[in-house]
């Protein structure tokens, strides 16, 4: 039998559901995705460092927990909102069940909640910080508690603490991948197109991936406030001056413009799932992606040397950026996408041509 447990919001509104996963009270950011495939992806993105996420596609857990799937070690979510869990998970490739996997990495979990009514709250309020515990007793405490909560130190708790190296099976390329919090499917893609990888922590010095002798250089998607992390920012605003060819995703992609002098503004829900259209702007083609991020670059605020290559189909924010003055690019969503669309795989290709050109 499941025990009760509630979701305090910050505006003083409260769900019931029951308790799944780990049994431990918790205060995080409360932000939602729109995937309707890919919940272990979505479990292990480090991209969600620091938040409560919830599930917007009413069943989670079907087909099991996959290790070969996940994009980190360990999810680095503070808990985990469904609908439905299904507790007799079936496939072929399934060593475990959700319970039992959110159980051994001290995640907890709520399920049989209104995700709808939760998620429109969400839409309306805004992003929010919320408290998942087991009684109602401290209401008021609780939520003054959680009002000053903030996501802190989410890029050095989700890099790297060494460098790593792999080996491509044929390659040809050096890429030094700067970690802020990377999903492994980054590496896989850069690997198989014939890329040795070095990947290196957050706080890498210019000087010491230069001594790398990269053909290109990685930046990887991440969590938190990009603005926060003042010495990567100085670092990329280093390393462009060697017009090293470079590609941003994410997190990658918003340091690498406020390098160059861009800004960033925190989204009012963000934008995360694996349906988010995404357009070209030369071609005017429309790209189905998976994204992650509560955070974008201001259209407005895109250094001459550079342009807005791609915006996204609902809001018109900031999708991609095309630098003019050095050979370097950068996206918001995830063209490494597992299990999202692979519509813009393509990405990799043109950091490959980069390269060699």
């Amino acid at each position: 039998m499941s025990r009760n447990a509630y979701l305090i919001l910050e505006n003083g509104k409260y769900f019931e559901g029951k308790a799944f996963g780990a049994e431990k009270e918790t205060t995080g950011e409360l932000v939602f995705t729109t995937a309707m495939t890919g919940y272990l992806e979505t479990l292990t993105d480090p991209s969600y460092f620091g938040q409560v996420v919830i599930q917007t596609f009413p069943l989670i857990g079907n087909y099991g927990v996959i290790p070969a799937d996940f994009e980190s070690k360990s999810p680095a979510l503070k808990a985990y909102i469904v609908r439905n869990w299904c507790q007799a998970p079936s496939n072929f490739r399934c060593e475990g069940d959700l319970d039992t996997f959110l159980k051994s990495s001290d995640i907890p979990g709520l399920y049989d909640i209104d995700t709808r009514a939760l998620t429109r709250i969400v839409r309306e309020y805004g992003v929010m910080n919320c408290k998942l515990t087991y009684t109602l007793d401290n209401l008021e405490k609780d939520i003054e508690e959680m009002k000053s909560y903030k996501v802190q130190k989410a890029v050095s708790s989700t890099s790297t603490s060494e460098k790593l190296t792999f080996k491509a099976d044929n390659p040809e390329l050096n890429v030094v991948l700067i970690d802020y919090g990377a999903k492994h499917n980054i590496g896989r893609e850069l690997m198989k197109r014939g890329c040795n990888l070095t990947v290196v922590p957050y706080n890498t010095t210019a000087e010491e991936i230069l001594a790398l002798n990269p053909d290109g250089i990685m930046l990887s998607n991440g969590p938190g406030d990009p603005t926060e992390n003042t010495e990567a920012i100085e670092t990329l605003r280093k390393l462009c001056e060697k017009k090293i060819p470079t590609f941003g995703i994410c997190l990658g992609h918003q340091l690498l413009a406020l390098s160059q002098g861009a800004r960033t503004e925190k989204l009012h829900y963000g934008h995360r799932g694996a349906n988010q259209p995404a357009k070209e702007v030369k071609t005017d083609r429309v790209f189905i992606t998976s994204q992650n991020h509560g955070y974008a670059v201001i259209n407005d605020s895109v250094p001459e040397n550079a342009e807005v290559s791609f915006v996204n189909g609902n809001d018109g924010t900031c999708e991609g950026i095309t630098y003019n003055n050095m050979p370097a690019f950068s996206v918001q969503f995830h063209p490494e996408a597992c299990g999202g669309p692979k519509d813009t795989a393509f990405l990799f290709d043109r950091f490959i041509d980069l390269m060699k050109g």
